[in-house]
């Protein structure tokens, strides 16, 4: 999460619509797991001050989370399958919702006193709902496993229809244009794009799907759900899925990655001193044939997908 939002930050000229709306995502990715790290830290044995406040900051990050990785999934949606125009109004939309329902939902769980220890029989060593509360089923739903569970439904059916219109359009375009199936730059463009459509909800569930299996074992009050594997298996999914979007959008993609790296060779670069650099007037103003693989700025433009 810190990574993409540096390079957000970094290079404006990378800044894209769906890249803001990773930004945001990003930012309640990182308060999570910062959260859900002192919590573990802690290691609570009872419901204290700062167990109802790690609770809340956790409660609020994760379902702003859902409703984030839903909303990118619908902007993209919205102007790749439906061709609307999206302004401002639209990102308004997102902040409104993504941003207050979580926060009216924690905001009143901490005031009806909903928020507190659970002995970790539905998270791996932080606080949530407080298992002495009667209707403790009900909030868990609320704080999150309610949107969890409409994120797994939402984003395959969403990645999947953008999929198919995409495929639709290419195959359009290889039937009226013929040409443009001898083209080989077309294909990498195309096959990428495709990977990342299959795995942003492939993947979400993949690392999300732990926590709501603890969670239906909870409820039948089985002793597998502290089973050291799915409790494993659900730390690591509730915290890694910044990671994971780190990994897609910016070690995966071209432009991002060739100046992430230009970035750390310029650093290491000048950490060492290059002692022959005045004398190599080469090295300072390398030729075509050196810099080809950073694009320039103004090349690369053109060449950010929307996807």
């Amino acid at each position: 999460s810190g990574l993409l939002v540096g390079t957000h930050a970094l290079w404006p000229e990378l800044r894209t619509r769906p890249r803001e709306l990773l930004l945001y995502l990003s930012l309640a990715d990182l308060l999570s797991a910062l959260s859900y790290f002192y919590g573990v830290l802690r290691n609570f044995d009872g419901t204290s001050w700062d167990c109802v406040l790690q609770g809340a900051l956790s409660t609020f990050s994760n379902t702003s989370s859902f409703f984030w990785t839903v909303a990118v999934a619908l902007y993209l949606y919205v102007t790749i399958v439906r061709g609307s125009p999206t302004g401002a109004g639209l990102l308004c939309c997102f902040h409104i919702v993504s941003w207050g329902v979580p926060l009216a939902i924690t905001i009143a769980a901490v005031a009806l006193k909903k928020i507190g220890y659970d002995a970790s029989n539905v998270s791996v060593g932080w606080c949530w709902v407080n298992l002495d509360a009667e209707d403790r089923v009900l909030w868990m739903l609320l704080t999150g496993k309610v949107w969890e569970i409409l994120a797994y439904v939402t984003l395959p059916v969403l990645y999947i229809l953008i999929k198919r219109h995409i495929n639709r359009a290419h195959a359009a375009l290889l039937e009226y244009r013929p040409i443009l199936s001898s083209a080989p730059a077309l294909q990498p463009w195309t096959s990428t794009a495709d990977k990342k459509l299959i795995l942003i909800p492939v993947i979400f569930i993949i690392l999300r799907i732990w926590s709501t299996v603890r969670f239906i074992l909870t409820l039948c009050n089985s002793p597998a759900v502290q089973n050291s594997v799915l409790v494993v298996l659900h730390g690591i999914g509730n915290t890694f899925q910044g990671g994971a979007n780190c990994v897609m959008f910016v070690l995966c993609t071209r432009v991002v990655r060739a100046r992430l790296l230009s970035a750390i060779c310029c650093c290491h670069h000048d950490d060492v001193g290059w002692p022959w650099r005045s004398s190599s007037s080469s090295r300072q103003h390398p030729g075509p044939a050196e810099s080809e693989d950073v694009p320039d700025p103004e090349q690369t433009k053109p060449l950010l997908p929307t996807t």
